[in-house]
């Protein structure tokens, strides 16, 4: 659905002037944002997700005047339509008729078409591939790449296929388009209709597949390969290949976490991996991310079968390029420092970025340091640093519910670290949050003094000492194991005779913080902070802080 909503907005009085335009008639004033000015889009894509806030990524998807509506019935859509005709006509805006689309179960949109069965290539975009001509010069090459760019999601092994061509970008190469520009070429074009699964790794590469099960069977999401580093490269064989999982599992976690993911490869010791007895850290620490956060089971397919060999074995080198480009109309230009990231030209989009990394539910309003750290494994521009600083010191979100971190006056008496993950944790509760649907008003949060890795568990402000132990050995003990040491306050429950005895027979070691110094338990109080400021700028009824529990934060 179109709205054709650029000429519904006001322009504010005082910038008519701004707008003038001359014609053979005399001269003329927009009071209305037309197109073509360079902060119409900037002013109207966050108008739009203004007016539907609410329905975002529940109903709604929208990119500047286009509207997608989705349901899972019938039934729904008629309401979620309701509810959508219901807030353009209470902010005024009018949809064109000849423009809309309605109760489809197939559509294009941005180039692609949506169905029930997920997102393909547009197959006109398909056809204007197959036809296109071997580039002349510079200029087509790169109208080239940007146009097969936008559709790089679909593309088993993107960066090995374009390696040669991207090659003719390099500043003081001459274009030179010989046999294996060609090859290249050609084998781009054919590569949108082989279909790869699974994980697998070379001495180079490694590559994954992610796949899902639809009713006409398994059908590839995303693809995924990358060139090892140097110290990777001379990792054993088996550890390459859990290499190879571990990278998809962190890349596509936003996809698996919560599902029950089957990984299938071709290295058939990872089945068992976990019942070897002697595991290096390493393999333990891989195998102690994986467990704690995903449920999975690895299953084994003949190197014969598995087309993720194709992933990480290309003819040429592979590098890390990550992202589908959004924007058919922007060419793509690369920065080669040892993996490739896309550089972003225009203004507008980097802003666009900048609020997609700090805003977004899964990014939590984070300071300066990890909204940079996020944008600069995909991308790069001149003054990144400054743009970011000046956007989080902006932001009206991040001034009202942030707290400030004055420099210790004091040195600091760091506690010994521990030898491996999980051997010493601390322990605290976060009290007096809101009721939730459950009835919990607190938190119990227990830390990873090694990792940083932290588990939240909802409870009552009530709970016992014995309520406290079950609720520790269901939520940590159980992935985790039992710790040698635990770090709390003195808070009755921690001090309680139950608690000692219990964790005496244990072998655990009990120590406490000092009365009236939580600094003591430094780790836990800051992971407290963290958590109580992503529930304050991701939930502003505070009626579903317990999805925050769901989550695992990294300091």
């Amino acid at each position: 659905m179109r709205s054709g909503g650029y000429h519904q907005i006001r322009v504010f009085a005082d910038d008519y002037h701004k707008t003038t335009f001359r014609t053979r008639y005399g001269s003329y004033e927009y009071t209305v944002m037309p197109f073509g000015l360079t902060n119409t889009s900037s002013t109207f894509q966050p108008t739009m997700n203004g007016v539907f806030r609410d329905l975002l990524d529940k109903c709604v998807i929208i990119y500047l005047d286009d509207i997608l509506i989705y349901s899972k019935t019938r039934e729904q859509h008629l309401k979620d339509l309701d509810a959508v005709f219901q807030r353009l006509q209470q902010h005024r805006l009018i949809t064109k008729g000849s423009k809309c689309e309605f109760l489809k179960q197939e559509l294009e949109f941005l180039g692609y078409v949506i169905s029930r069965e997920g997102i393909r290539i547009d197959p006109k975009k398909l056809r204007a591939i197959q036809e296109w001509k071997p580039p002349t010069n510079l200029q087509q090459l790169q109208s080239f790449l940007g146009f097969v760019n936008y559709v790089r999601r679909f593309i088993p092994n993107m960066v090995g296929l374009t390696g040669p061509l991207i090659d003719l970008l390099q500043k003081g190469t001459s274009y030179e388009w010989g046999e294996k520009q060609q090859a290249a070429f050609e084998a781009l074009k054919k590569s949108f209709y082989v279909t790869t699964v699974i994980t697998d790794a070379s001495d180079i590469a490694i590559g994954a597949v992610l796949m899902h099960d639809f009713s006409n069977g398994l059908q590839p999401i995303a693809y995924k390969s990358q060139k090892m580093q140097s110290a990777e490269r001379n990792y054993p064989v088996h550890d390459k290949e859990m290499l190879a999982i571990v990278h998809a599992f962190k890349i596509w976690r936003c996809y698996l976490t919560g599902a029950d993911v089957t990984v299938r490869t071709d290295h058939k010791s990872l089945q068992c991996l976990r019942a070897q007895p002697n595991l290096n850290p390493r393999q333990i620490r891989w195998l102690d991310y994986l467990e704690s956060i995903f449920t999975y089971k690895i299953m084994n397919k003949k190197g014969a079968n598995n087309i993720a060999d194709a992933l990480s074995r290309p003819s040429a080198q592979l590098a890390a390029v990550l992202v589908a480009q959004s924007n058919p109309l922007l060419s793509v230009y690369y920065l080669r420092s040892g993996t490739y990231r896309i550089w972003v030209s225009y203004r507008l989009l980097r802003e666009l970025l900048i609020q997609e990394v700090h805003d977004s539910n899964l990014s939590g309003h984070f300071g300066v340091d990890k909204t940079l750290k996020a944008l600069q494994r995909f991308y790069y521009w001149p003054d990144m640093v400054t743009d970011v600083q000046g956007y989080v010191a902006a932001c009206p979100i991040c001034q009202r519910m942030k707290s400030s971190h004055p420099r210790p006056t004091r040195l600091l008496q760091p506690l010994e670290p521990p030898q491996r993950p999980w051997q010493h944790v601390t322990m605290d509760f976060v009290t007096g949050l809101p009721a939730g649907p459950n009835g919990n008003d607190a938190v119990l949060v227990v830390v990873d003094r090694l990792t940083k890795m932290s588990h939240f568990a909802p409870c009552r402000t009530t709970i016992t000492a014995e309520e406290t132990a079950r609720l520790f050995i269901s939520t940590v003990g159980r992935l985790h194991g039992i710790p040698a040491a635990i770090i709390s306050d003195r808070d009755p429950k921690f001090t309680s005779k139950f608690w000692q005895d219990m964790w005496a027979r244990y072998g655990t070691r009990l120590q406490f913080s000092s009365a009236y110094h939580p600094q003591t338990d430094g780790q836990t109080e800051r992971t407290n902070q963290t958590m109580e400021q992503l529930i304050r700028t991701n939930f502003p009824d505070r009626k579903k802080w317990e999805d925050i529990t769901n989550s695992e934060i990294d300091e």
